[in-house]
């Protein structure tokens, strides 16, 4: 199991540096040279030749591009991605709580979410074509096709406003965490339960269901079997839940006004605040491939088998 999951971490390693690679270039990509991108975020009034030479030899941009890349590189291995072109203080320093605001809320809306998905995919299965499955089923289909922004508009308006049950903004209780991570698990277990429920209905008709049933079990220890094999489709998708709530948080983060990557990433966006957009981008991408490969590791654990993929 070891070797298995080295093989799968080194795998990675090349997906990272592309992303890396593409990650830094980011900031070429404007039509704009790169140092006056930076002197503009800092409100420099006027941009002159002299002080453009200054800046790149402060900054490190007069050295090749390859050599600023591997230093680049380097020191974000240390956390270190530079300093905020329009603060002037670290991004470590803005991004790290930011960052960890974000997590928090993204993982509350991920367990509401799996368990959510889980106890409705099982519910819709074993009640297929029932009246319950057709009304679950229907109603999550309207609430997933309801915009979020509108969701959580609605939601300020009649608990936060009308009834003044729940704070509309911040951080600063657990109430603070009900209204967003309402909104987020309506947009996405209405979605996933029915990856549960469809592997479990393709487990029912298999054979040890019906050996199962033969040899006396009882309906409840039958269905935590086509659970438990229904689960290892699954894991893959509620893994990858979590970089996808990570990085589509922004709407309801700004919405909330919660302090998190999503509100720290618009405001870099509309300073041109490359060093911020670079790390957030960056920090996304890694959790995108750390939650890819996660899953394969957890259904090497449950089914030995797998092992031998790689």
């Amino acid at each position: 199991m070891g070797s298995y999951i080295i093989k799968r971490l080194f795998i990675s390693i090349p997906l990272l540096l592309v992303i890396s690679f593409l990650t830094f270039i980011l900031i070429n990509l404007s039509p704009l040279d790169p140092v006056e991108v930076v002197l503009q975020a800092q409100g420099v009034p006027t941009i002159t030749d002299e002080l453009i030479a200054q800046t790149k030899d402060e900054l490190g941009m007069d050295k090749p591009f390859i050599i600023r890349y591997f230093d680049w590189v380097i020191a974000c291995l240390q956390l270190d991605f530079g300093v905020s072109y329009v603060t002037g203080k670290p991004v470590w320093s803005l991004i790290g709580p930011a960052f960890l605001n974000t997590l928090k809320l993204t993982l509350v809306s991920s367990v509401v979410i799996i368990v959510l998905s889980i106890l409705l995919g099982v519910i819709c299965a074993m009640k297929e074509g029932r009246i319950m499955d057709k009304s679950v089923r229907g109603f999550s289909f309207f609430l997933t096709a309801m915009p979020s922004y509108w969701m959580a508009t609605l939601m300020i308006w009649y608990f936060s406003v009308k009834v003044d049950l729940l704070p509309t903004s911040g951080m600063e209780s657990y109430k603070s965490y009900i209204l967003p991570v309402i909104v987020i698990a309506i947009s996405y277990a209405g979605i996933y339960f029915r990856v549960v429920r469809s592997s479990m209905l393709s487990n029912l008709n298999e054979d040890y269901v019906l050996y199962g049933r033969a040899c006396g079990l009882t309906e409840r220890k039958v269905t935590m079997h086509i659970l438990r094999n229904s689960l290892q489709v699954a894991i893959s998708i509620f893994c990858m839940a979590i970089p996808i709530i990570l990085g589509s948080t922004v709407v309801i983060e700004n919405v909330f006004a919660w302090p998190g990557l999503g509100s720290l990433s618009v405001r870099a966006i509309l300073g041109r605040d490359f060093p911020i957009i670079q790390a957030y981008v960056l920090i996304l991408a890694v959790a995108f491939v750390l939650f890819n490969t996660i899953p394969d590791i957890i259904n090497a654990v449950m089914n030995p088998k797998l092992r031998n993929d790689i």
